[in-house]
């Protein structure tokens, strides 16, 4: 595991309990937008990549949420096939309602923690 996955992964995992959390609470929309957070925290590396992605088909099968299914399963398999190549749109969200090819601005709080991982 190279030093930036090392070091994300801890902000990466409490995003993921984050949408846990929300998720025992029915809050599917706060469930989700944790899941865009470690998104972006892990779009650097193709596991963490594909994790995400994988964590968001769960949620759009539980929520029944059919685009957002079927967006995902094409995004995992671009996550697993283009990750390490660098073909990631630095501050995407992940989710089917932006266009995976689409760079966003990233959080204030993520961005700081992105640029100490690589440090």
């Amino acid at each position: 595991m190279n030093k930036y996955v090392t070091r994300i992964k801890p902000h990466f995992e409490a995003e993921l309990r984050e949408a846990e959390r929300c998720k025992a609470q029915r809050d599917s929309a706060g469930s989700f937008k944790h899941l865009e957070r470690a998104h972006v925290l892990g779009q650097s590396s193709t596991r963490l990549h594909v994790m995400v992605h994988l964590q968001m088909l769960k949620w759009a099968v539980q929520n029944g949420c059919r685009g957002e299914f079927v967006g995902q399963v094409g995004r995992i398999a671009g996550a697993a096939t283009k990750t390490a190549m660098g073909l990631v749109p630095q501050g995407n969200t992940g989710g089917s309602n932006v266009s995976p090819f689409k760079r966003m601005a990233v959080p204030e709080d993520l961005a700081a923690i992105i640029a100490w991982a690589r440090r």
